[in-house]
């Protein structure tokens, strides 16, 4: 696919071929502070559905941000200046930096539980509590799919549970969507949550990222999107979000944007990174059943279910810090230390050793 990509902005930049003018200018040129209109467009597609509302009446304001770290930081900013007296509901566990984005922005930040040690699994009765008893108007994260670290997804049905309660008590709900296509291998299926929340008609925040989904983690190409009443309302909400950006960056890089729109716009360039996604989903679903496989044929005391019922490119392994600390010692095995391990990095020719290497930390408890 890489070098179709690359055949593909050759031809974008040669389009008058033997002029050397035009062969180093573009991809070179600033972006004014919006982005490039054709990512902004092509994402929210990508999020919200190809013939939603939301893309035909054009009631949003979207931005190009620098990654998804970006898109949060600049509505972190947004709800800062215009919602100061409102907090930020943070799962427990979450992606690390969300509490270093939401605290520099000095809103002010509490937590929801989601995750349950001891079933490793969703914690969905005390997080249906504490959406509940946040008080009404509050802003919460929420990740549609493949959750960062834990990897464990509400299903449907919770999802529309959790939409119904956030009416009730009209929060606003803000999806960070770094994982598109790597929960199921499905970008519509990944995208259901959003698709729940916007039927059931909230407005909706959401920040995006290619980094993960197209390999362009050094081009950092992201999206951030806010649902608006009326396209009154988004020519006013993306004004205040060009000028947030103006003083944190100026204007966005323009190689990955390019990049990313040319194949989301290009509909055979679209396919086949669609196929290509589906195939490192698969990829990383082969090697937690391989995992689970290898762990239940030692016989392991513990059980590992947990291995294939979370999604993503993370397992939520529940190995504790000292048992962390021996892979790293022992075995030159890496993680993060509250045991999140990148399936991303297992292979079949490393699943064995990995296999090896927990059976022998995990023996005793």
């Amino acid at each position: 696919m890489m070098r179709e990509i690359r055949l593909c902005f050759n031809a974008f930049e040669m389009q008058k071929r033997g002029s050397l003018v035009r062969s180093t200018y573009i991809g070179r040129e600033s972006l004014s502070r919006q982005g490039s209109l054709k990512l902004v467009m092509e994402s929210v597609k990508l999020a919200y559905g190809e013939n939603s509302d939301v893309v035909k009446e054009g009631n949003f304001a979207g931005v190009q941000a620098i990654s998804g770290t970006d898109a949060c930081r600049l509505f972190a900013e947004f709800q800062r200046r215009f919602q100061p007296e409102s907090r930020i509901y943070l799962p427990v566990p979450t992606w690390p930096n969300h509490h270093n984005i939401w605290r520099d922005a000095q809103v002010p930040q509490r937590t929801f539980q989601y995750y349950n040690p001891a079933s490793k699994g969703l914690h969905f009765a005390a997080l249906m509590d504490d959406v509940k008893n946040a008080p009404n108007r509050s802003f919460f994260l929420l990740h549609p799919c493949a959750h960062n670290p834990t990897g464990i997804d509400p299903t449907d049905e919770q999802w529309r549970d959790i939409s119904y309660l956030f009416k009730v008590k009209n929060h606003f709900p803000f999806f960070d969507m770094a994982y598109q296509g790597f929960a199921s291998g499905d970008l519509e299926k990944d995208a259901q949550a959003i698709r729940i929340f916007l039927d059931d008609g909230h407005l909706i925040g959401c920040a995006q990222s290619f980094a993960k989904t197209m390999g362009l983690y050094g081009q950092r190409v992201g999206c951030l999107s806010v649902l608006c009443v009326d396209k009154n309302q988004a020519t006013a909400v993306k004004s205040q979000l060009q000028q947030i950006a103006r003083a944190m960056y100026s204007n966005p890089p323009v190689h990955g944007a390019l990049l990313v729109s040319t194949i989301l716009g290009d509909p055979s360039l679209k396919s086949l990174w669609v196929k290509e996604v589906k195939v490192m989903s698969d990829r990383i679903m082969k090697m937690r059943a391989a995992l689970r496989d290898n762990l239940e044929k030692l016989g392991s005391a513990r059980t590992w279910e947990h291995i294939t019922n979370q999604v993503g490119m993370f397992w939520y392994s529940g190995l504790n810090p000292e048992q962390v600390d021996r892979l790293r010692n022992e075995f030159h095995i890496y993680m993060t230390h509250d045991g999140r391990i990148s399936m991303a990095g297992v292979t079949t020719g490393n699943v064995d050793y990995l296999t090896n290497a927990i059976h022998e930390v995990t023996k005793s408890g």
